[in-house]
């Protein structure tokens, strides 16, 4: 039952003494086993669309750690591809895609209905996920949020600054919006059918929220959150949501009653003390170890994991980094994490 699975009590606002733990980007290339499993499916869209191999990638973290979740593997940028955009990967660089900066371009997108045939591969991993996790594990399923989203789909990559996005906004508002909202159908639509496909719990990383300021994050990150959220829980009422507005700093404060998010992960900008006062006191909180940890290891990795699960205690709390585990990452330190979090 999900009530027995410690990542599901955390997130329904129980209090535990050894915190759930799982990892962002927990299968990926620090691991040995991740990278033989992505040269025999060619490359990495080739691995999201092939279930079985996908399945396959993200179980071995399972296996190697039994963390308390697996999270789906996949990628943010599924859902512009579906949509009708071109995507490819470039190694060493990351993504690219078509652009969406003019009417034209966004005219040919599909509706945000019409994803579904597209993204059949996604749902059967998460049906083939259901099968095969161990009972006390938990499935997430994830979409990326309609802002960060929007900013590789209006640069074609990945920006130090989502600047070109940032112009876009600024210079056709009508446009930009028209983007955001078929983002935010398009992104409820996904998730709703990943949880139909066996997800208990859906996050929303909005991984560029911090560069929107003021009244710009207000309508763009915190609003597209709200409304994915409640048509979520409108369609699934007992599935809950993590929503991770990344860098976001005070904005932070608030954010789970102003969405209704069932909890809110919090980057390491933030120390986890400040996130206990500020954030905790709305309900479940994830993360914020310093991915950087699990490069240099040693006594400080032990140090400052005791140090975030103490700051946590006083309420629920979900272990996790701050950011997403890097490829240069010893797995052994993971390791050294996840025994330190459970020996106390």
């Amino acid at each position: 039952m999900a009530e027995t699975k410690k990542l599901m009590r955390a997130l329904a606002g129980e209090t535990q003494a050894v915190p759930p733990i799982w990892m962002m980007r927990q299968a990926g290339r620090y691991l040995p086993e991740y990278r033989a499993t992505r040269a025999q499916a060619g490359d990495f869209l080739s691995l999201c669309y092939n279930s079985d191999l996908a399945a396959e990638v993200t179980l071995q973290p399972i296996r190697r750690y039994g963390f308390d979740a697996a999270i789906l593997f996949a990628d943010i940028l599924l859902i512009p591809d579906a949509l009708g955009a071109d995507l490819w990967f470039v190694t060493g660089e990351g993504p690219r895609l078509s652009t969406i900066t003019a009417q034209a371009e966004f005219d040919i997108l599909k509706g945000p209905d019409d994803i579904h045939d597209h993204l059949a591969p996604i749902y059967e991993t998460l049906r083939i996920l259901k099968g095969e996790l161990p009972s006390e594990t938990a499935l997430i399923g994830f979409a990326g949020a309609p802002w960060t989203v929007a900013t590789y789909m209006i640069a074609g990559r990945g920006t130090p600054d989502q600047g070109p996005a940032h112009a876009l906004k600024t210079m056709n508002t009508e446009l930009f919006d028209a983007l955001m909202e078929r983002l935010t159908l398009a992104t409820i639509e996904y998730l709703s059918k990943q949880i139909d496909a066996g997800a208990e719990v859906v996050k929303i990383f909005d991984s560029w929220a911090g560069s929107l300021k003021g009244d710009d994050f207000q309508r763009y990150a915190l609003e597209p959150a709200r409304q994915i959220i409640a048509a979520l829980k409108a369609r699934h009422p007992d599935t809950p949501i993590i929503a991770f507005p990344r860098e976001a700093g005070d904005n932070y404060i608030g954010f789970a009653k102003a969405t209704g998010a069932d909890c809110v992960a919090v980057d390491n900008s933030v120390s986890p003390e400040w996130a206990a006062e500020h954030v905790q006191v709305d309900g479940c909180v994830q993360g914020n170890l310093a991915s950087s940890h699990m490069v240099t290891g040693g006594q400080a990795l032990i140090d400052e994991t005791r140090r975030l699960v103490k700051a946590f205690s006083g309420g629920p709390h979900i272990f996790n980094l701050g950011h997403g585990i890097t490829p240069d990452a010893d797995p052994e330190n993971v390791q050294l994490m996840i025994d330190t979090v459970r020996e106390g």
